[in-house]
């Protein structure tokens, strides 16, 4: 499906905090391992902790994002001309905006995240970006985030919807019943809408005593906590969407683009990654 929208001047809506650079931030560690510049000294002394006992987590990191641009120009080439992008981090180039503005640029662009330490770095990456708007908010609140007014200005919930839960639903407990919040968001998505998810899994590395003290140099840090799930948990989060062509793969696995990982390669990767549409 095609259509046109008009364009819409950027939104950035957050209570900003001031970086702080004496403490590592979860989310400028992430941003290191994904070869960003969004970090200070103490947030690469903690990633180079984690490396340490987690080498992995660089390759996994990686590959989890690469399978995100590829995603995202797979909706908007398929006619997806909206996107919601749930627990977004900090915009690490090209975010989900420069890769959908670069095959249409009236793609709109939702970005959401509960970190002010991202909305500090959201606002700088999208001023002046038409078509795009952040604001701060839970993704365990869906009605909060579904009827902010950001939202409203951006998105149609009469056309189909790109909805991005990349990489984010690891850091959601167990408790917080994970699959239960994607079917509530889900549930407000036209037909034809499509889910984008990648999650952290600990099937590839069965010991897991390198996953154990990765966790455990988080937690140090007061950073936040990777939950790991098995592929039939993962799966589950895909119920009432029809998974597209891989399926749900090992990110470097769906639709590649470029050569193929070697086993050695794809052993390091804990990570599976889908896209569906919605029924």
């Amino acid at each position: 499906m095609m259509y046109q929208v008009s364009t819409v001047a950027p939104t950035v809506v957050s209570t900003v905090a001031e970086p702080d650079s004496a403490r590592p931030h979860p989310a400028r560690i992430y941003d290191y391992y994904l070869g960003g510049g969004d970090h200070f000294a103490v947030d690469r002394e903690a990633a180079r902790r984690v490396i340490d006992v987690f080498p992995d987590i660089v390759p996994t990191a990686r590959a989890s994002r690469a399978f995100m641009r590829r995603a995202v120009r797979y909706m908007v080439e398929s006619g997806i001309r909206q996107i919601v992008d749930i627990g977004t981090g900090i915009p690490t180039m090209p975010s989900t905006h420069q890769v959908a503005h670069a095959v249409a640029p009236e793609v709109r662009v939702a970005y959401i995240d509960n970190d002010p330490i991202v909305a500090a770095h959201a606002g700088s990456h999208l001023l002046g970006v038409a078509n795009t708007g952040f604001f701060l908010a839970d993704l365990r609140d869906p009605q909060t985030v579904l009827g902010h007014p950001t939202i409203g200005k951006l998105i149609d919930f009469d056309r189909p919807i790109g909805l991005m839960m990349s990489a984010v639903l690891h850091f959601v407990p167990d408790e917080a019943r994970p699959a239960a919040l994607v079917a509530a968001y889900r549930d407000r998505l036209p037909a034809g809408s499509r889910l984008v998810l990648s999650h952290a899994t600990a099937d590839y590395h069965p010991s897991q005593s390198g996953v154990d003290e990765a966790r455990a140099v988080h937690r140090d840090h007061r950073a936040a906590t990777t939950v790991t799930r098995p592929y039939e948990q993962i799966l589950g989060f895909f119920d009432g969407f029809e998974l597209e062509d891989p399926g749900l793969v090992q990110p470097p696995l769906w639709r590649a683009d470029g050569p193929l990982p070697t086993a050695g390669e794809l052993a390091r990767i804990g990570g599976y990654a889908g896209v569906g549409t919605k029924l």
